[in-house]
């Protein structure tokens, strides 16, 4: 029989969406699942999006540019101006998601065997990329105790050596919702120069961010990253449209720019229908993102203080994105949610989450978590810690 690659064996289900099947069963017999597992918004897409798609005339859908229309990456950049990074459509490649970006950056600085350092927990599908690309992620181990925040610079320091290449980071991050502060960026920044690294920044929640005495600072601002910063972006989250799969790599070093249009061009092109989406979203009125943060705030604070009543929960509070990651007063994260949607319910209705293990890539750790992702109505989040609460009782009862 045909072997499977080792590449294959190695790489991790997702923590986010594994569980569907049992999701799946649930919903066969009936009972209502409140899904806290997956990041999908449920904020409507600009409208002004959706008609560009609709109303276009284009007679033969061909291909397009390999690095992204032009009309789309000059907007883009315009839209970098207005977020004080000063770059050019130059700088920009257009990619299948920000997964595709990310790929590309991993591909376009390492070789197999190299290392990438990563405060963990981390986005669950950097390990996936990280084994796709033959490479091996090195994690900084960041605690739950004081709000995930970036440990001593001295700990990087200590994991640096001849096959480490970057340093990956989400920000805000998924799945803890920390935001970096500039001082934290700029200890960043120092180490990467130091021993000429790149730095590698996931900012496809930029626009996130929630209390008014904080904000986002991106690698490519003022932090003299020119040649060692690659940020990663995309539409999916900041415009709810997540099915658009169009992102984008921004980056001022030539030699990475080049490269990854290497790898675009052996992919062809980027989707023509969702660019044109795309390029129509960077038309969306302000007033949009204030109404969704709003929203969101409004959402975060209300889980939050639900979660704050169950006795033996632990949470940090996120500063962006949309995820906090739930300390539980269990031993198995991952069964406990399996048994939730296998066999619990309440007045015929459970919840999904994603068990926070596969979200660590050090054994052990995150094995009592789990990320919620707060990406549903007020009433539905209330109701949800409700029957998280019952559930832990009658777990912990069986």
């Amino acid at each position: 029989m045909p072997t499977i690659s080792s590449k294959g064996k190695l790489m991790p289900a997702s923590p986010i969406r594994k569980l569907t099947p049992f999701a799946r069963k649930a919903e066969k017999k009936n009972i209502k699942v409140y899904h806290l597992n997956i990041g999908q918004p449920d904020i409507k897409t600009p409208q002004i999006a959706l008609d560009a798609v609709k109303n276009n005339d284009i007679e033969i859908l061909s291909y397009g540019q390999s690095e992204g229309t032009d009309g789309y990456r000059s907007k883009l950049a315009n839209y970098y101006h207005k977020q004080h990074i000063e770059v050019e459509k130059e700088d920009i490649i257009v990619t299948t998601g920000g997964s595709e970006a990310l790929l590309f950056a991993l591909n376009t600085i390492a070789d197999p065997g190299d290392e990438i350092i990563v405060p963990e927990p981390f986005y669950a599908n950097y390990t996936a990329f990280a084994v796709g690309s033959g490479l091996k992620v090195v994690p900084v181990i960041c605690s739950i105790e004081n709000g995930f925040a970036l440990p001593d610079i001295s700990e990087f320091e200590k994991l640096i050596n001849k096959k480490t290449k970057a340093i990956l980071i989400c920000n805000p991050g998924n799945p803890t919702g920390y935001l970096y502060s500039k001082d934290e960026i700029e200890k960043l920044a120092e180490i990467v120069k130091k021993n000429d690294l790149f730095l590698i920044s996931d900012e496809v929640y930029r626009e996130f961010v929630y209390d008014d005495d904080i904000q986002h600072h991106s690698i490519l601002h003022d932090f003299g990253l020119e040649n060692h910063a690659i940020m990663i972006d995309s539409v999916s989250k900041r415009y709810s449209m997540c099915g658009a799969r169009i992102g984008c790599l921004v980056s001022k070093n030539k030699d990475v720019i080049n490269t990854v249009l290497k790898f675009a061009q052996s992919r062809l092109s980027p989707p023509t229908y969702a660019q044109i989406a795309s390029e129509a979203a960077l038309d969306t009125p302000l007033e949009y993102f204030k109404e969704i943060n709003a929203e969101y705030k409004e959402r975060r604070d209300t889980l939050i203080n639900e979660l704050q009543k169950i006795d033996g929960v632990i949470v940090s509070i996120p500063k962006g994105a949309f995820y906090c990651l739930v300390q539980l007063p269990i031993p198995d994260s991952e069964n406990f949610a399996v048994w939730m949607l296998d066999e619990f319910e309440d007045n015929k209705e459970t919840i999904m989450v994603a068990p926070a293990a596969g979200f660590y890539s050090t054994p052990g750790k995150g094995e009592n978590q789990i990320r919620i992702a707060y990406v549903l109505n007020k009433e539905s989040l209330i109701r949800s810690v409700e029957i998280l609460k019952i559930a832990l009782e009658k777990y912990k009862n069986r």
